[in-house]
């Protein structure tokens, strides 16, 4: 039987390789975003789970943060972004979005490489290969 932990960073792991598949594409930003910030939440339960602590039905990323000893200095701008444009980003419309509109593709790759990076540190962390993550 597979720890929790390692489903939560199998289910960030496969954000993550849809990004890298997308993150070159103008016209899906939004869905960069949405998916940036899936993986970071994930991430982030993960770390929880494996630490047994509870949790939350929440999708804050900041949220989440508050649970973890893990220090996120400078990161608080782009946190509160991706935690706006979480359930904004895949409907129609301006709700939610950037002031300016949807995200530019420096913002959606600002927002992958915070999300991979955030993945990195947190498998370090808890010790997790990438052979730890192979479905089986």
């Amino acid at each position: 039987m597979v720890k929790m932990h390692i489903e939560w960073l199998r289910a960030a792991n496969d954000d993550l390789v849809l990004l890298a598949d997308i993150i070159a594409n103008p016209h899906i930003t939004h869905l960069i975003a949405f998916h940036s910030q899936q993986a970071v939440e994930k991430s982030l339960k993960a770390y929880l789970e494996y630490n047994n602590e509870e949790v939350p039905k929440t999708h804050k990323i900041q949220s989440l943060i508050d649970r973890t000893d893990i220090k996120m200095e400078g990161c608080d701008d782009l946190i509160q972004l991706l935690d706006t444009l979480y359930i904004e980003s895949r409907y129609p419309g301006d709700m939610g979005l950037l002031p300016y509109g949807k995200p530019t593709l420096e913002d959606a790759r600002e927002f992958y490489d915070f999300a991979n990076n955030m993945f990195v540190r947190i498998c370090k962390i808890l010790n997790i290969c990438e052979e730890d993550l192979n479905y089986a």
